[in-house]
Parts: structure tokens; C-alpha cells; sequence
């Protein structure tokens, strides 16, 4: 009776041709350091534009171990390692990003975690080696999700992870769209583990990681695990309204008691045109819980898969 397990590994690839030939070699060198796993490698060709997906296509000629997924378009990281869990086969699977900034020995150190009995390991970041916006962003980030999203969540965030194939099953049987799998993950529970380390400065490649997909991704978040934007709403409102009637108070004491002056226009108009900002700042907050309602009311694939090459 065959004994051994097997690892699988899933790389979302968004233009990253200059990456390709050194991270395929160092993954595939995981074999040396797990033997007695059987390896597999799922890529997932999220619309690249680049050579990526034929140089990964090159790569498969000599690897069978080796599965591409190409979508029909860039759907987003999220959606390609969504659409990349449902073709995984193997006992625990570990997610990592192809710029090789995270490093792949570390699974190593991850597999005898979940060996113990750990559904969820996550590597998270003691330390990165960016710029200080960068840091600025991602830790302010991970700050506020932990404050007003989700409790205990790491300080440093992760996106390099290992799952349990239980695990896997239940993100394939949520399929939410508009979210963010690694807060999911977290959120599912489970016995979790975590393994510090520093995040590598990006070598090759140009990240195409804007601030565009990095607001959506914040956005996304709060809106799917948090309903404090909701309520920061309604205790503006209150306390908007209860400032308005005390004005109104103290206008009509004022005015009978022959104390009032002529209000000015300026005082008027700001004040009218702050409350109206904030009039439009709540209706757009309502609006993107609203957006992703309907689109989860449409029930449209938030990816399409164009090829598999097995």
C-alpha cells in the first residue's frame, strides 16, 4: 500500500517571465528537501502578456508534475488562486507568490507543522525588506483589519501559506467573490500555526501590484469581514443630528431672548457643503456593499478558465 502523500503547489503568474526560470528550478528542488512527498505544481496564468505562459509551457515538457491554468483575462491574484485550489490534488497544499520574495524552503519548516496536526500555517512577515511606503501601507493595512475586521489577525499579514486539504475543500465550497482568500483563510478557524520570517526584497521583475488592486483589496476586506464602516455611518448621523438640534436650540434661545445676530453666508454655505461631502461619502460607502450584493446576485464565475494544460 502507497503510503506517501503529496504536496501540492499553486503559483498565481501575472507577468512574470523573468521569474519563471529561476522559480520553477527552486521549487522543483523541494524533492531534495521532502522526499518522501510526491510533489505537484499548479500554475495559474492569470492573463499574463508577457512569454510567461509558454515559458511555462517549456517547463512542462520535461516536468508531468507540472499542471498550467490559463484564464481567459486578469481576473485578479485572488481569483487565480481561487480558480488554482480546485485543480490541486494533494494531502496539504502550500501557496506562494512566483517573485520568489517569499522563500520556497520554507514549506519545509510548514509541512512538519501541519504533520503535528496544524490545518493552517501561515508564514508571516517579522520584517519586509521595501520601501517605507510600502511598509507603511501593508502594516497600516494589516492594523486595521486586525482593530476593526478581524480579531488576532497577524500583524505582519501573509499570502505564504500552507492548508490542509479539508481546508481546501471549504474555500472551494464558499467560491465568495470580491474577498480576500488569506483573510478567509484566517477567518475559517482551525488550528493555526505561524512561522516568522523576512520578506525578501524583489530581485527581478517590476511588481504589478498597484495601488489601484492594493485599495480594492482594502476595500474588499472591510467590506466582506467588517460592518464598521456601516456603523461608523450611523453614529456620524446621530451625532450630526444631535449637533443640529442643539444648534436649533440654541438659535431659538437666541431669538427670544433678542441675542441673535445675522448669520453670516460663509458659515452657511460650509456648513451646508460639509454636510452634503458627508452625505456622499456615506451614500458611497452604502454603494460598494450594494455593488457586491448584485454581483453576487448576478452569480457570474469571478473567473473563466480558458485552457488546462495537464
Amino acid at each position: 500500500m502507497d503510503t506517501r502523500k503529496k504536496f501540492s503547489i499553486l503559483v498565481p503568474i501575472y507577468f512574470n517571465e523573468l521569474n519563471i526560470p529561476y522559480t520553477v528550478p527552486r521549487l522543483q528542488n523541494l524533492q531534495n528537501i521532502l522526499p518522501e512527498y510526491d510533489l505537484e505544481f499548479v500554475f495559474v496564468d492569470d492573463g499574463s502578456q508577457d512569454n510567461s505562459l509558454s515559458l511555462l509551457l517549456e517547463a512542462k515538457k520535461s516536468d508531468e508534475r507540472i499542471k498550467v491554468i490559463k484564464l481567459s483575462r486578469n481576473f485578479g491574484s485572488m481569483s487565480a488562486i481561487s480558480a488554482g485550489l480546485h485543480y490541486v490534488t494533494g494531502d496539504c497544499v502550500g501557496i506562494i507568490a512566483a517573485d520568489l520574495q517569499d522563500p520556497p524552503e520554507l514549506f519545509a519548516e510548514m509541512i512538519k507543522s501541519w504533520e503535528s496536526g496544524k490545518k493552517i500555517v501561515m508564514a508571516t512577515r517579522s520584517d519586509r525588506e521595501e520601501s517605507f511606503s510600502q511598509k507603511l501601507f501593508s502594516n497600516s493595512y494589516y492594523f486595521l483589519m486586525d482593530k476593526f475586521a478581524i480579531k488576532n489577525y497577524p500583524k505582519g499579514g501573509f499570502d505564504f501559506v500552507l492548508l490542509d486539504k479539508q481546508v481546501v475543500q471549504e474555500l472551494n465550497n464558499i467560491n465568495e467573490k470580491n474577498t480576500n482568500i488569506m483573510s478567509l483563510i484566517f477567518w475559517l478557524g482551525h488550528e493555526q500555526d505561524f512561522i516568522p520570517y523576512v520578506r525578501q526584497k524583489r530581485e527581478l521583475g517590476k511588481s504589478r501590484w498597484t495601488m489601484s488592486k492594493k485599495i480594492k483589496l482594502f476595500i474588499d476586506s472591510f467590506v466582506s469581514f467588517s460592518y464598521v464602516p456601516i456603523r461608523f455611518m450611523s453614529l456620524v448621523g446621530f451625532f450630526t443630528a444631535l449637533l443640529s438640534f442643539l444648534y436649533g436650540i440654541f438659535a431659538v434661545f437666541n431669538t427670544l431672548t433678542g441675542n441673535i445676530t445675522v448669520p453670516g453666508w460663509t458659515s452657511v454655505i460650509g456648513l451646508i457643503t460639509f454636510l452634503l461631502g458627508l452625505i456622499m461619502v456615506m451614500l458611497g460607502i452604502i454603494g460598494e456593499y450594494l455593488w457586491r450584493v448584485l454581483d453576487e446576485a448576478r452569480n457570474r464565475p469571478h473567473y473563466i478558465i480558458d485552457e488546462v494544460y495537464e
